[in-house]
């Protein structure tokens, strides 16, 4: 049966970090009342733009999605590494505002009043190719203002941001747009995902620079909302293990304590969530703790919680479904935007049915539409998934998959006489004029039918030798097949590798090819240990 993956709380008063060991990439989040929100980036996946609460910054649950389907009709097929960036969440006035960036599209903006609840369809506030990770700020005098970066893919250059004035209501922006900080002036080189506050009459952007794996948190100053700002670095590396410890959230609490979430990108698993305690010297911040006198901090491993003024019970996201509900978890994603009829869950019946939704003949496993995925949940874990196949017909496929630049499955193929267990194997390249993936069929034997019992386990397997940073880790993907349950054959086996910008994911699927319409795959269970 399933267990916990990754507890941050340590139930003594302290927490540990990472707080979140899983893709929860380009974090921001805010404080209402008691209650933390957090919001993070999802790309290509849907449902997009996951919102996570939590009351106490170390325990956390996805509790919503602002988007049921990712805007524009391409995305109705993976485009990796497109879609959903770097997003931010605010509440003013009653309302909470998801400001997002989709960089070949524009800037977005949905709201709603209740987050647990529907949020808006979004509105391209700014629309065109470049800008990025926007944040909406709202100023005492009632006037409101967006502050972005670019991505120099789309724009030509990099390492700039961005101030425009924004209407209050947030439904769009006007006047001049104001360039308020270049990195390339300085020693700030790809400074982007600003955030933007203000406190003791300063206006703060919160940014990080140096890039995702090695860069650092800088936080520029000004008394003036578009400059000229002075700037800091406020958190380092030092001697951690933590890389590239930045972009993220500054958030307080009910008893005036000051907390920053971060991230750090640990490869194949991703951008993993950190929570770093914060003070204040001088008006400039210093995120982690500093050593030996500096003027910045550096992350903590382990920490005393945040004092919330109350005790709230240990928590983790979803990961492991019985599929006794009649909606999917919120633990899944789709490859894609997905359609209303490519699964049916039966909570009474206990089981998920999945179609085999019709798919290009030279499509390979990572373009198809309909894979249901999930993020890694730890460093290391098993998941096995008990499957029925009786219901495919002729041209079906289906099973299990890893899905990240280097991707796999184990499968049953229907054939026109017969049931086969097959293993896939295949790599995304991302380094030419277009995408292109390439992968390879094995059969492995003949299946007769009834239950299949599918593994999926991740192992540490030592540390990456070209990786910028000493401490990147490599994990062993091996997948398996029972039937059983008991005795498994393993199919499969290859190191880690990230997806486009996002870590790996695992799940299942069932797609047809060839005329005809598809049948069905049925999981009773996806367990993770």
């Amino acid at each position: 049966m399933s267990k916990e993956m990754w507890i941050a709380d340590l139930g003594n008063g302290k927490y540990r970090n990472p707080v979140l060991y899983a893709d929860y990439s380009d974090p921001d989040a805010i404080r209402v009342g008691d209650d933390y929100f957090m919001i993070a980036s999802s790309f290509c996946n849907a449902p997009a733009l996951p919102i996570l609460h939590s009351k106490d910054l170390v325990n956390w649950k996805v509790v919503n999605y602002v988007l049921d389907r990712i805007p524009e009709h391409r995305y109705q097929n993976p485009i990796h590494g497109c879609g959903v960036w770097a997003p931010s969440i605010r509440y003013h006035e009653g309302t909470f505002f998801a400001c997002f960036p989709m960089p070949d599209e524009g800037i977005y903006m949905s709201t709603t009043k209740d987050p647990f609840g529907k949020w808006s369809e979004p509105v391209n506030i700014r629309p065109g190719a470049g800008w990025i990770d926007p944040c909406p700020f709202w100023d005492e005098d009632g006037k409101a203002y967006l502050v972005a970066g670019v991505a120099k893919s789309r724009i030509g250059y990099k390492s700039v941001l961005h101030m425009v004035e924004m209407k209050p209501d947030g439904t769009g922006v006007f006047g001049e747009e104001v360039k308020v900080f270049d990195g390339n002036e300085n020693d700030q080189i790809t400074i982007e995902g600003p955030k933007m506050y203000k406190r003791n009459g300063y206006y703060y952007i919160f940014a990080p620079a140096g890039g995702v794996k090695m860069g650092w948190q800088t936080v520029l100053r000004s008394k003036n909302v578009f400059g000229p700002y002075e700037y800091k670095v406020v958190m380092r590396q030092g001697d951690s293990p933590v890389n590239g410890p930045h972009q993220g959230a500054w958030v307080d609490t009910v008893t005036g304590q000051d907390w920053f979430l971060h991230f750090q990108d640990v490869y194949a698993a991703g951008r993993i969530t950190h929570l770093q305690p914060m003070t204040w010297k001088n008006d400039w911040p210093i995120i982690g703790v500093s050593k030996d006198g500096n003027e910045y901090g550096e992350p903590v491993m382990e920490y005393t919680k945040p004092d919330v003024g109350a005790t709230y019970p240990v928590c983790e996201p979803d990961t492991t479904d019985e599929f006794d509900h009649d909606e999917l978890g919120l633990q899944w994603q789709w490859n894609a935007n997905s359609e209303p009829d490519w699964y049916q869950a039966d909570g009474k019946a206990g089981k998920l049915k999945l179609r085999a939704v019709e798919k290009a003949e030279q499509r390979p496993l990572s373009d198809v539409r309909n894979l249901l995925i999930q993020k890694w949940p730890a460093p290391e874990f098993t998941c096995v998934a008990k499957m029925n196949f009786d219901e495919l017909l002729q041209g079906d496929t289906a099973g299990i998959v890893s899905m990240g630049v280097t991707f796999g499955g184990v499968a049953v193929a229907k054939t026109e006489d017969r049931m086969v267990v097959e293993a896939i194997t295949g790599k995304q390249y991302f380094d030419k004029d277009v995408a292109y993936a390439e992968q390879k069929v094995t059969r492995l034997e003949d299946f007769k039918g009834g239950d299949l019992y599918l593994k999926y386990q991740v192992e540490k397997n030592g540390f990456r030798e070209k990786a910028e940073t000493e401490h990147a880790p490599l994990e062993k993907i091996t997948m398996s097949y029972s039937f059983d349950g008991i005795h498994f054959q393993e199919a499969v086996s290859f190191d880690s590798e990230a997806g486009r910008w996002v870590g790996v994911k695992n799940g299942m699927f069932a797609y047809h090819e060839g005329a005809g319409e598809g049948g069905f795959a049925s999981a009773e269970y996806f367990r993770y240990q």
